[in-house]
């Protein structure tokens, strides 16, 4: 009766264990959904509709993405990410290979009606979301 009373004590141990650890993959608090903050920021240039717009921080389960856009003459000649997820080698990987794409996509289509880059749907989905926030900043269409 002493075996089975350990071993049954182990188990349950045991299992707590494994339910309550956390993998590197998720955020800090275990979040799994991509959720805007409140923070877009212009920095006008005058009344020509030129200047840079910063898109709010989309906070995604790998990390935070955040986007700047460059505007004149209405028009968005520029888009630069401020932060991507970076926590490790294989988050820099996607980046290095994703941003460049998405970037390209948003000058072209001049809206965050853009693709979702293969292999970075979830950095994909934050850019797109805070290059909303920060054409809604800018005031563009």
């Amino acid at each position: 009766m002493r075996r089975i009373t350990i071993w049954a004590l182990s188990t349950v141990a045991a299992l707590v264990l494994l339910f309550s650890y956390r993998t590197s993959t998720m955020g800090a608090g275990g979040e799994t959904s991509a959720a805007a903050t409140a923070g877009a920021t212009t920095d006008s240039g005058g009344g020509d509709g030129s200047g840079t717009a910063t898109g709010a921080v989309a906070q995604t389960r790998w990390g935070p993405v955040q986007v700047r856009i460059t505007v004149s003459g209405g028009k968005i000649t520029d888009v630069a990410a401020v932060q991507v997820p970076d926590g490790n080698r294989r988050d820099q990987e996607i980046n290095d290979y994703a941003v460049p794409i998405l970037r390209q996509e948003a000058l072209t289509a001049q809206s965050a009606r853009i693709d979702t880059v293969s292999g970075a749907t979830v950095t994909s989905d934050g850019y797109r979301e805070s290059l909303q926030s920060a054409i809604d900043a800018a005031h563009l269409r």
